[in-house]
């Protein structure tokens, strides 16, 4: 189960259910991927509606690999995600504002 506190994320690929989080390594991996100095302008055009499909899914492999899913991005690219890809660029937008919202005790 996906928790929310901690800026996890649940998305079924090819029917089965996993958990993404974009930990410290995942967010410096996607900064590598994206060719981006920062987030900033990551979160930038998810907010615009400007973000492209490399985006969900570098955001996507990110957050997986951060759950401690293994496949590799051929396999992302050839996966069904549930929820098509709505639901894809809604979980990749999901993991980005989890991993940078301020967390309240």
């Amino acid at each position: 189960m996906a928790n929310p506190y901690a800026g996890e994320v649940a998305i079924t690929l090819n029917g089965a259910r996993h958990v993404c989080k974009l930990t410290l390594g995942a967010l410096a991996e996607l900064e590598d991927a994206l060719g981006e100095d920062s987030l900033v302008a990551l979160i930038g055009r998810f907010d615009t509606g400007q973000y492209k499909a490399r985006d969900v899914l570098s955001i996507l492999g990110a957050g997986l690999r951060g759950g401690g899913w293994n496949g590799t991005r051929r396999d992302l690219v050839h996966a069904e995600f549930e929820g098509g890809v709505t639901e894809a660029a809604r979980v990749a937008a999901q993991l980005l504002v989890g991993a940078f919202a301020p967390f309240e005790r």
